[in-house]
Parts: structure tokens; sequence; C-alpha cells
């Protein structure tokens, strides 16, 4: 499959995915995402709300702040903990901007790996009995594909900070660590596909290289989500059950097609 022809594929899957979940009534799995964006909200609010009151008394001590005096020595003093409370919490907000698709792609690989034979199942008429271990080990793999994905990306980010000093050369490295992100997001939903062809991590690697155009299609999307300023981060988790059932949906295809060439 051409570069074109495997991006066209991972953009046009992503009407077919929602219509597809809506017709086989997979829609509750929009539940999922929604519990987990409650719990990470409540663990972020407070750990950020902690955090800002640590950093606020460190500093409270630093200064000497409980000796002022002066007049509106309150308000400056109000000014300072609101400011490192707004400061801390950008930072989280970009810090989850940046790594928060694999967190998210990490706490809801068992919901992936279960939603991704469901709709095989569908397309394909093929049952997969449930088998305990046999899950475990898909959400394993899935956890340790997204770190060696995050890990291979943090190397490549470092790389293209370096670059970006480069005149003119330095212009490129935004949309290049976009495509960066997007085919490693690929990467990791197109996986679950792959793994039940009992492909190793290996030959699943190489099928990615193979396909780029479709990994790049399917994660553009999900990047493009997490880039939207504050939301983003509250909207990924119910993209992600979109680019999972997408990236199925694409790769049953790609395979379909793989096959038929060979033969």
């Amino acid at each position: 499959m051409t570069f074109r022809k495997g991006f066209s594929l991972g953009i046009k899957s992503y009407s077919r995915a929602y219509n597809f979940l809506k017709k086989h009534h997979l829609m509750w799995y929009f539940l999922f995402p929604l519990a987990l964006n409650i719990i990470l909200f409540s663990l972020g609010y407070a750990s950020t709300v902690s955090l800002s009151t640590k950093c606020f008394v460190y500093v409270t001590d630093w200064i000497d702040m409980d000796t002022w005096q002066f007049w509106g020595s309150g308000f400056l003093s109000s000014v300072i903990h609101f400011f490192m409370h707004f400061v801390i919490r950008m930072l989280f907000v970009i810090l989850f901007a940046y790594i928060g698709g694999y967190i998210i792609i990490i706490l809801l690989s068992p919901v992936f790996a279960f939603l991704s034979e469901k709709i095989e199942t569908i397309l394909t008429g093929k049952e997969y009995p449930f088998n305990f271990n046999q899950f475990i080990k898909d959400i394993w793999r899935g956890v340790r594909l997204a770190l060696r994905n995050l890990g291979i990306e943090l190397l490549l980010t470092l790389v293209l900070f370096i670059i970006s000093f480069i005149p003119v050369v330095g212009l490129f490295t935004s949309i290049t660590l976009f495509f960066i992100s997007a085919y490693f997001y690929g990467f990791s939903f197109i996986d679950y596909s792959l793994e039940r062809k009992q492909m190793n991590i290996s030959e699943s690697v190489a099928f990615v290289k193979t396909n780029k155009g479709l990994a790049i299609g399917n994660g553009s999307v999900f990047s493009l989500v997490l880039l939207i300023p504050f939301i983003g981060v509250l909207i990924s988790g119910f993209i992600s059950i979109i680019s999972l059932t997408a990236a199925t949906i694409a790769t049953s295809e790609a395979l379909v097609q793989k096959q038929q060439q060979i033969q």
C-alpha cells in the first residue's frame, strides 16, 4: 500500500469508526474514558493544589514573607499564591498535552484489547474465545509498546530540539515532531490487531514501517486533538476509542489487501 493510500485509509476510517460503534451498540465504551477523566481530573487537581501550596510555603519561608508589614503585603501574598497555582496548573496541562496520549493509551489498554477483538469479530465473523491469560498478555504488550514508542519519541524530540536552533532547518521541526507523534500513536492503536495475527513486536514494527501512511493517518487525528488548548486533554480519551476502532477497521482492510497481493 502506498503512503498516500494508507494515509487516506487511516483518515477515512474515522467516519466509518463512529458509525460502526453506533450501529453495533458499542457507544457505551465511551463510559471508560469518562470515568478515567474524572479520576485524572481529581488526582491532577489535588496534586496541583498540594504542590502549589508547598511551593508557596517554601517561597514564604525563603523571602520571610510572614514578617512583611507594609501596606498591601496581604494582597501581594495572595497574588504570589495565585501565580504559583496558575503556573503549576499550566505546567501540568502542558506536560499532559505532550505525554498524555500515552497515559491514555496505557490506562485504557484493557479496554482497547477487548474492544479491538470485539470489532474484528464483527468485521470478520471470527470468534476469539475469552482467555484471561491471553487478555493479560495483550494488555502487557500494549503497555510495553506504548512505553517503547514514548521512549523513541522523547529521544527524537530531543534531537529535533537541538536541530531547531539551525537557521531555516529549525522551521520544519514542529511539523516533523507532529508527524512523529502521529506515527507512534497510530502504531499503538494498530498493534492490537497485529497481535491477534500472532505477530511479534518485531513483525509489528516491520508492518507499520511498510504502512507508514496508515499509521500517520490514524494517529494524526488523535495528535491534533491533544494540541487543542485545555480541552484537548479532556476529550482525547473519547477520541482514543474512535481511533482504536478506526485502526482496527483500517488494519483489517490492509491485511486483506496484503494477503491478496501474496496470492
